[in-house]
């Protein structure tokens, strides 16, 4: 089996996403997280979270031996075997879920992902249902710190299609698709946490 990949961030922002998402998680059911990367982030969450079942997604085979790895190692019964996930597919491999996570994808992926994830999210979730989404956002239009601005022409300059996105049009997206904006977060390193529901 692949050696589970690690994050230096993960190890920053896991607790203080746990802060946030622990008030918002239902009493029990399952959390689908998009993208998750090393699988770091779900081992972490479906330890501090028993009463529910985490399933961790991505696209990238790297990733899913990474994740699989981190499976294994935590031995956890509620952290579900990966599965492979593209936003952009029509049909996703998980019909409903009680709440969905994104934490540092629409960024470095085209604006058409965010699209298909609020569109998929919006499938998965029944009324009330929270999608969870976490990274670094500019607000009117502008970045929220010289980092993120550095970052952003970085991103670009890696994939014109990428780039830091604009909290407005992320929230008009959703909006469109059946989402209430809750709230957002101040996070470390200039990120934020974003919190829609299910009308």
């Amino acid at each position: 089996m692949t050696s589970a990949r690690s994050a230096p961030a993960v190890a920053r922002n896991r607790d203080p996403i746990l802060e946030v998402l622990r008030p918002l998680m239902p009493e029990r059911g399952v959390v689908l997280e998009i993208a998750s990367g090393t699988g770091e982030h779900a081992a972490h969450f479906a330890a501090a979270l028993p009463h529910l079942s985490w399933q961790p997604t991505d696209q990238d085979d790297a990733a899913l031996s990474s994740i699989a790895a981190w499976r294994e190692t935590a031995r956890l019964p509620n952290l579900l075997p990966p599965l492979r996930l593209d936003v952009m597919a029509p049909v996703w491999p998980i019909g409903r879920a009680g709440s969905v996570v994104c934490i540092n994808m629409i960024h470095i992926s085209p604006w058409r992902a965010a699209e298909a994830l609020i569109v998929g999210a919006a499938k998965v979730l029944a009324p009330s249902g929270v999608l969870f989404l976490y990274g670094p956002y500019k607000e009117g239009g502008r970045h929220t710190a010289p980092s993120n601005e550095a970052f952003d022409a970085d991103l670009r300059a890696r994939n014109p299609e990428w780039g830091v996105r604009d909290l407005d049009d992320v929230r008009a997206l959703a909006d469109k698709h059946g989402f209430t904006f809750e709230k957002r977060v101040a996070m470390p390193a200039n990120n934020l946490s974003v919190v829609f529901r299910r009308r």
